[in-house]
């Protein structure tokens, strides 16, 4: 699993590309504090070398708490720019900081 980040000179936001190798899964998401945690204003799509790719564009100076969500399991970023417990989810979420 891959975040990249590309912060845009002209405005406040970053563009933000989200990468999970599942070539076994039929639906990949990223959900978040973002997108009120629904799937659908975030499916990734898939690309032909079995990766799930996605970018969104998020306001800067910012964090956020997300998961990816891979057929309807819920799996944390390795590469997250940190974690955090979430007493509602009971376990830790990605923190994306931006």
């Amino acid at each position: 699993m891959a975040i990249s980040k590309q912060y845009l000179k002209s405005r406040p936001v970053c563009k933000v590309t989200f990468t999970v190798p599942a070539s076994e899964a039929k639906k990949v998401a990223v959900v978040g504090d973002f997108n009120e945690w629904n799937p659908k204003k975030a499916a990734l799509k898939k690309l032909k070398n079995g990766n799930f790719k996605g970018t969104l564009d998020l306001p800067v100076e910012q964090s956020y708490e997300f998961r990816y969500l891979i057929d309807g399991d819920y799996v944390n970023e390795e590469q997250a720019d940190g974690f955090r417990w979430n007493d509602y989810a009971g376990t830790e979420n990605a923190v994306l900081s931006l």
